[in-house]
């Protein structure tokens, strides 16, 4: 069975608090219920940790209608992310029909198991197992029984409402960008290889771009200019992204360009990451080159001073 042979892949020192969840984009709310569990844990002398999947429950779910969510963090950023929070341990579990169809009991037995779980913490909502039956009120009862306790922890609210994934991602296709960036906590960000493009950007506009390939399963910003920051080996270079079809050019492809200030080399097969800062304007069709150079030129000076009023944070 592959859930046993990855759970069996942490060998716990001693009992562990546990939280379980997809945790993508590890955004607020998910941080105000992961100090509570390392908090907590401490308090029992416990380890703390995390549970995780690699594919969202509600696709595979749902796969007989194709239903996608875009992820808001990559797999690798979202596991980094997890262990800067402080917890113990972060558990990768593969989210396939074989869990699917597992009842709240066994999964718990599971995780007693190999995780030595004496304890969940969790918001109001939570439920797992066969069809979403291990609701709250099932889970005090498993836990009586089956001597584990369970802690339920207030969802954390910004502008009104529940900070979640869902509330991200609807702000991240308005372009809300400054709403993105307050409800995760940090900037927004994309990771993909360079690719080449249809290089107008230094032969026609004399402001040369890289165009980022990144995964078709990545959740975007909306269509816009922004003022972005690019991570090249672990060095910050104040940037300017545009996500959209280029309408001046009668492009259909939508791709992703950044222009990189003050900064010359080779990037072609590495994979930098770009923080969006701010957004500048919708993208838009302009009747000449020149139109559309003299619109960059702004942008970029108005993108130099916003950046340069804002320090730079975690990515």
């Amino acid at each position: 069975m592959l859930l046993d042979e990855e759970l069996a892949q942490f060998i716990p020192e001693k009992d562990m608090l546990l939280t379980i969840g997809v945790f993508d984009g590890v955004h607020c709310g998910h941080r105000h219920l992961i100090s509570r569990l390392v908090m907590l844990a401490k308090q029992q002398n416990w380890l703390s940790g995390v549970v995780t999947f690699r594919q969202h429950p509600r696709e595979v779910l749902s796969r007989s209608v194709g239903i996608r969510l875009p992820r808001l963090t990559d797999p690798a950023q979202k596991i980094s992310l997890l262990k800067n929070e402080g917890v113990d341990a972060v558990v990768v579990l593969s989210f396939v029909p074989q869990l699917a169809k597992l009842s709240a009991r066994q999964f718990v037995r599971l995780l007693q198991k190999y995780l030595r779980m004496r304890g969940l913490v969790v918001g109001p909502d939570f439920a797992l197992g066969r069809k979403r039956e291990g609701n709250i009120d099932t889970l005090r009862e498993l836990g009586q029984e089956m001597n584990f306790g369970i802690t339920i922890i207030s969802p954390k609210k910004m502008y009104g409402e529940v900070a979640s994934s869902t509330v991200i991602r609807q702000a991240l296709a308005d372009g809300d960008i400054t709403k993105v960036d307050k409800l995760m906590g940090r900037p927004f960000t994309l990771q993909g290889r360079i690719v080449s493009g249809a290089r107008r950007g230094g032969p026609r506009l004399n402001f040369p771009t890289i165009n980022l390939d990144v995964d078709s399963n990545q959740a975007l910003p909306a269509d816009g200019v922004y003022a972005t920051r690019t991570y090249i080996d672990s060095k910050a270079y104040q940037s300017m992204t545009n996500i959209g079809r280029r309408p001046t050019f009668g492009d259909n492809e939508r791709t992703i360009e950044t222009y990189i200030l003050d900064f010359q080399g080779d990037l072609y097969g590495l994979e930098p990451r770009i923080a969006f800062i701010e957004r500048l304007r919708d993208e838009k069709r302009f009747d000449s080159v020149e139109e559309l150079q003299k619109q960059i030129t702004e942008d970029i000076e108005r993108g130099r001073t916003i950046l340069a009023s804002r320090g730079e944070s975690q990515v």
